[in-house]
């Protein structure tokens, strides 16, 4: 199962590096091995410098990248993204041709730009949900909530939270069991909300 998840500069270095190590430890730790295939995806096949100058390569470019199964966003210093046709194009398209669309804290301002969360639920970072809600009114911004689930399209909060949302879809796409496996192999105290224990009930 291809999970590509899209960075850019002045990405938040968490929001990507979480759902990556979620996706590659549930990965090493599935039966067989080997169930999720994840990669960092940007719109050139260059260097990004991510927050405080992180430099990450990524694996392809919005260009040449292979099919999806699951696309998460990254949020970070969004504002020039939302001002790219051909991201927000890309963003629009293949959301359209994948399973399960995810955005981590201000990566909703891409989703929502591509208007793929007209109608919905959806959440981001505390300080940045009113302004979620001022720019795109079609959207319900969701407060109080680690991530928002609405079927194909899951939002979640700032930072940390894009791992607390990524166990989450581990859970959604293999089982809670996994889930649990990889948190605890991670070390990491997976925080769940109401949203959570209702999408895996359905």
């Amino acid at each position: 199962m291809n999970i590509g998840i899209y960075i850019y500069d002045d990405t938040e270095v968490l929001d990507f590096s979480g759902p990556f190590e979620v996706f590659s430890t549930a990965s090493r730790l599935s039966a067989p091995p080997g169930y999720f295939n994840v990669f960092l995806i940007a719109q050139e096949l260059r260097p990004v410098s991510a927050r405080a100058g992180y430099l990450v390569v990524p694996h392809y470019s919005i260009e040449d990248h292979p099919a999806l199964d699951v696309l998460i966003v990254a949020g970070g210093v969004h504002t020039a993204e939302l001002e790219k046709p051909e991201v927000v194009d890309w963003v629009s398209r293949t959301a359209a041709r994948t399973d399960l669309v995810a955005s981590v804290c201000t990566g909703a301002f891409l989703l929502a730009r591509a208007g793929v969360l007209t109608g919905l639920d959806a959440t981001t970072h505390w300080e940045d949900q009113q302004a979620l809600a001022d720019s795109f009114p079609d959207v319900n911004v969701i407060g109080n909530q680690r991530w928002v689930d609405q079927g194909k399209y899951v939002t979640s909060g700032g930072i940390s939270a894009g791992i607390d949302m990524s166990l989450h879809l581990v859970s959604r796409l293999t089982s809670p069991a996994l889930a649990v496996k990889t948190a605890r192999q991670m070390e990491y105290d997976w925080h769940t909300n109401a949203a959570s224990i209702s999408a895996l009930n359905q």
